[in-house]
């Protein structure tokens, strides 16, 4: 079997150590080709193979053709010369503070333009060589010794991450961006000495001056043509990856259908164009999960770091009152990351991949949004549990793990901490049960459980029913009333005689708040039919 790369995003190195690489030249070929236009954008989700796209067009545009012996673009009319490049690559500037940010900014330009050709002044300040190298390297010798304006090829990988790195300070991030604007703003009466411009990041902040001074650069972020360029459709996983698909199959006992289903459940719900239903798998975790061939499915693409514009932003806002599951209704606008003051948590939380396009409705312009899959849903909620109780990414997933060992003591114990720290907004006088019970979803969801709320019986309607493979576990939620007279609702509808068949324990869980200090006062849990 074709070995699986994990640990490059550099494509000669791919190439030259015959890893597998699922040909998306096709794409390239097209927008590389476009008279229409050269200027190009992108934003996905981080780990969504960008770096590697950004170090195609790389080798692409240095004529390397046999790099791409045996893809689309080899099999095309493509010309194969070479271009002078400017490569930025902006994930790893250091943004401690203003000044260290713009140190490591001019010393990052200063060796790519160095890289790239460019003999760079030191006398001038950073953004001044950037458009001075623009134009000197857009302009080469032909045969005949003539001077002949070719253009520069300009790739940014991450444009948007330095001031990612720092929203957890409104006033340093917009300093930031500043900085970046003086850089980008030297492309805007440029474009004539520009060849291709691919620009790449997980956010469009529509402020930064790249996008205002170019105005007439192409977003191609929803665009339904490219709604597969990042991403593994199901065709691509089967023509790239069966005999590992098949031998991980065979590691986890599963037939291979069942296989292909459960690992469809796990990692592929990412949906890129409104107009387009296709989703597609995240690179990283089908490589992980195809490389360990572990016995069971997990939670890959958090290993690699949550991004960090999303975990600094919440370190200012509550997002515990959003719906992840499903949110209908959502306007363009909602998606605008422009004023860095005032970001939307549903903006933030789709541009790092922890919601996507569910569904459009053309005639009212708005969006359905929800998790992609199961490896993002459980990432998130073990997320937005730890967010509530103030706790680290750990103890969310330790609680869950005492859930799921019936340490209830221990349990109890974490669970009257979690609701103790949360805060449900000032303007809330009096909490419903379903505010109580939506912090118990994102803990029940982190752990794998498939839960429901408001369950609807023939008897009524229990508050939330978790299933796990483990157990089930009925909760019933009280506010300014006692614990036992959960218990007597979820005896006396009978909650639990759907789920007495399949032999797994059932668990009766009883919680109560207190209306008034919105704290859990009182909790017992109680086994059934034993």
């Amino acid at each position: 079997m074709r070995p699986i790369a994990t640990d490059t995003h550099d494509f000669p190195k791919l190439r030259q150590r015959g890893c597998i690489y699922v040909d998306k030249t096709m794409f390239m070929h097209r927008m590389a080709s476009d008279v229409g236009t050269n200027l190009f954008f992108i934003s996905r989700p981080r780990r969504f193979g960008k770096s590697l796209t950004v170090s195609t067009f790389k080798a692409l545009f240095s004529g390397r053709r046999e790099l791409f012996e045996g893809l689309a673009i080899d099999k095309t009319d493509w010309k194969w010369e070479k271009y002078p490049i400017i490569h930025f690559e902006f994930n790893d500037l250091t943004t401690t503070s203003v000044e260290g940010f713009e140190n490591d900014l001019a010393d990052h330009l200063q060796d790519r333009l160095f890289e790239a050709g460019y003999c760079y002044d030191p006398s001038k300040p950073p953004h001044w060589n950037f458009g001075k190298a623009i134009e000197t390297l857009a302009v080469q010798k032909d045969e005949k010794g003539n001077d002949v304006n070719r253009g520069v090829v300009i790739l940014i990988d991450e444009y948007d991450a330095p001031v990612g790195h720092c929203l957890e300070d409104a006033a340093k991030a917009e300093a930031v961006r500043e900085r970046l604007s003086v850089v980008y703003s030297q492309m805007k009466n440029r474009t004539g000495d520009i060849r291709f411009l691919f620009m790449t990041g997980v956010s469009k902040f529509t402020k930064l001056s790249v996008f205002s001074a170019l105005n007439n650069i192409v977003d191609l972020s929803q665009d339904k043509h490219y709604a597969t360029m990042f991403g593994y459709t199901e065709e691509e996983l089967s023509a790239n990856f069966e005999e590992h698909l098949r031998e991980h199959a065979a590691i986890m006992g599963k037939p291979y259908a069942d296989y292909r289903a459960e690992m469809k459940r796990w990692y592929n719900g990412f949906r890129f164009a409104k107009s387009d239903p296709t989703t597609v798998y995240n690179p990283i975790s089908v490589a992980y999960t195809l490389v360990n061939k572990e016995t069971a499915f997990s939670a890959t693409w958090a290993t690699t770091g949550r991004p960090s514009m999303l975990m600094n932003y919440l370190k200012r806002e509550d997002m515990l009152r959003i719906d992840v599951e499903r949110l209908r209704g959502v306007a363009e606008a909602e998606f605008d990351v422009a004023e860095l003051r005032n970001l939307r948590p549903v903006a933030m939380l789709y541009q790092s991949g922890y919601l996507t396009i569910k569904d459009y409705n053309p005639t009212t312009g708005s969006y359905t949004l929800g998790v992609p899959d199961e490896e993002v849903r459980r990432d998130l909620c073990t997320l937005m549990t730890g967010v509530a109780a103030d706790k680290d990414m750990q103890w969310a997933a330790s609680l869950g793990q005492k859930l799921l060992n019936e340490l209830w003591d221990d349990f109890f114990e974490g669970l009257q901490s979690l609701y103790a720290r949360m805060a449900y907004g000032s303007t809330e006088r009096r909490v419903h049960e379903n505010s109580y019970g939506r912090c118990l979803a994102f803990l029940l969801a982190s752990q794998g459980f498939r839960f429901t709320m408001e369950n609807v019986q023939s008897n009524g309607r229990a508050d939330v029913v978790a299933e796990h493979p483990a157990l089930v576990c009925i909760f019933e939620l009280k506010v300014d009333e006692p614990v036992d007279r959960a218990f007597a609702q979820i005896r006396g509808k009978k909650y639990a005689e759907p789920y007495l068949a399949d032999g797994r324990p059932i668990w009766l869980i009883g919680l109560s708040f207190d209306s008034q200090t919105r704290h859990l006062v009182d909790c017992a849990a109680e086994p059934f039919g034993r």
